[in-house]
């Protein structure tokens, strides 16, 4: 995403209600069955990743301004995830680094002016922002992706300068740009890289996120430095001192190359699940497929973001494909289709969409539209990327119910990420008790902390349908018995008998997105059918 756009589930029960109800039922249990893949006639879970970007930078998303109170940061926080989990997506990408500072207590850089209304200020009673995102989104099913920028030292509506800023800091390692009031870090200097990956290590070592996220801003956009070129310099004078033999642009490329590897590998090397998202500007050059036009990112960013794809230096691309579909020089399934050819590695192409121009009809059904063209192309392992929450939480235009309705009327998990874990973890237990007309089900698990979402199957005469419940979650009560509505020619719809629960089934999926063999029990013995009378049918509609 582009920070220049301007922004216009419970937890699970608790212990003691999950360990009483699991000694009332243990008479009614199941051990786990193995088939190959999912028993026959039970349908699989929809795949998909499902995100939204939430920038801090400018105060565009989260915090709405500089200096709230901590309850009113959180009321906000929480606002953004019920909303996002309720549309029935299932991560967010927060922005904790917008310009060389923090949105989580660190020693390595002060916190944000964008929380605090002060850079180098702490929020009161020690809250950490990072924290409470992680644990209330993992508490909603919801991934939680830390979103860094790499080398943006200072932002305009930063406010000024303080002592506490890199600027001042570590004045050797950052350029100033124009007379906006932006600062860049060097990208071509080794301390600049160092920093920015020990940053970046800092979080995946101490909080317990899902994944690391760069955006588009590698090198600064002209318009960022006035249309003049970098100003590196005394950076590249030293190279080429130093009997360097690249080109200036193929220099800059490099040095944007090594970091990207580097990072990946230790990122891989501490936790290898935390999945690394790229985010580069959508064209990677004119005429690549010929159709398209545009700013070359290669020669003005110097973002060689193909080699990054091809090379399989991230786990998840997201192309920020800010175009509509019949857009012919940017078309949006036209680059989908010339990046789903250069992903040579099988990694995850999520693109990201434009969701702000679903101000009306048109525009909503363009971004429903580009969903389903990113389901065609990537049928296995598809997803996509909302720019930005604003678009999902102003909604005055039905988008949010279309989404519910519509693209979103299925859960998905996210798809998994086999070549970091294709182990799946260990079935579930699975007990149940019937009381009157309700069906308790109590499921356990030998390794909680392998588990991050459950999937509960139930099976009716009209067959099977799933539910998933968040990491916390380990009693459901299921209605035994529900209407069937049946159609009959020439007498329209019908009401028939109460239909009986006939199977249900529990597996357990972990934070890669691999779902264990499910255990499954059967219920017909317990729930013979009801003796209720066959109401009339309706009559036809004239």
């Amino acid at each position: 995403m582009n920070d220049n756009y301007e922004a216009s589930g419970p937890a699970g029960k608790t212990v003691a209600t999950m360990l009483a109800a699991s000694l009332a039922l243990g008479a009614c249990s199941s051990q786990p069955k193995v088939p190959e893949g999912l028993p026959p006639g039970i349908p699989s879970v929809q795949r998909e990743f499902r995100a939204v970007w939430v920038a801090s930078v400018a105060n565009i998303n989260w915090p709405s301004e500089p200096g709230l109170p901590v309850e009113r940061l959180r009321q906000q926080a929480l606002a953004i995830l019920d909303t996002v989990a309720a549309i029935g997506m299932n991560a967010v990408i927060l922005q904790v680094r917008p310009q060389c500072d923090a949105l989580y207590a660190s020693e390595l850089e002060p916190w944000s002016y964008y929380l605090t209304g002060e850079q180098g200020i702490a929020p009161a009673d020690g809250f950490d922002p990072l924290e409470f995102w992680v644990e209330e989104a993992h508490d909603r099913g919801l991934e939680l992706h830390a979103w860094f920028n790499p080398y943006r030292a200072h932002h305009p509506k930063g406010a000024a300068v303080t002592d506490a800023s890199i600027v001042r800091q570590r004045p050797e390692m950052v350029v100033r740009l124009g007379e906006e009031g932006y600062w860049w870090l060097d990208p071509s200097r080794q301390d600049v890289q160092e920093h920015s990956r020990a940053v970046v290590m800092d979080v995946v070592r101490r909080y317990d996120i899902d994944g690391v996220h760069f955006d588009d801003y590698f090198y600064p956009y002209p318009s960022y430095n006035e249309g003049e070129d970098f100003p590196d310099d005394e950076s590249w004078e030293l190279y080429r001192e130093n009997a360097g033999h690249l080109n200036r642009a193929d220099w800059r490329r490099a040095s944007i190359n090594r970091f990207l590897k580097n990072l990946y590998e230790v990122i891989k090397k501490e936790k290898r699940h935390v999945k690394f998202g790229l985010s580069p500007f959508g064209v990677w050059r004119p005429g690549h497929p010929a159709s398209i036009q545009g700013l070359d990112q290669y020669e003005v960013l110097y973002a060689d973001a193909r080699l990054w794809l091809r090379q399989g230096w991230a786990d998840y691309f997201t192309p920020q494909l800010y175009w509509s579909i019949n857009q012919v020089p940017q078309s949006f399934p036209v680059l989908l289709g010339w990046w789903m050819r250069q992903n040579v590695k099988g990694r995850n192409l999520w693109p990201g969409v434009a969701t702000g121009r679903a101000r009306n009809e048109a525009g909503v059904d363009e971004v429903i539209n580009e969903i389903m063209v990113a389901r065609g192309f990537a049928s296995e392992a598809p997803g996509h990327v909302h720019w930005s929450v604003a678009a999902l939480m102003t909604d005055s235009t039905g988008f949010t119910e279309a989404l519910r309705q519509h693209p979103y009327r299925e859960p998905a998990i996210v798809p998994p990420s086999p070549w970091l874990d294709a182990e799946a973890p260990a079935a579930p237990t699975l007990s149940y008790a019937v009381m009157d007309t309700t069906v308790t089900a109590v499921w356990t698990h030998l390794l909680d902390e392998d588990v991050f979402l459950w999937v509960l199957y139930i099976e009716r005469a009209g067959g099977w349908n799933h539910e998933l419940y968040n990491r916390g979650d380990r009693v459901a009560e299921i209605a035994a018995y529900e209407e069937v509505s049946r159609w009959r020619p020439g007498q329209g719809g019908a009401t028939g008998p109460l239909e009986p629960i006939s199977r249900i089934a529990v597996s357990a999926v972990d934070r890669n997105g691999n779902e264990s063999w499910l255990t499954v029990v059967d219920l017909s013995a317990d729930l013979p059918p009801l003796d209720v009378p066959e109401v009339a049918p309706k009559a036809s509609a004239q």
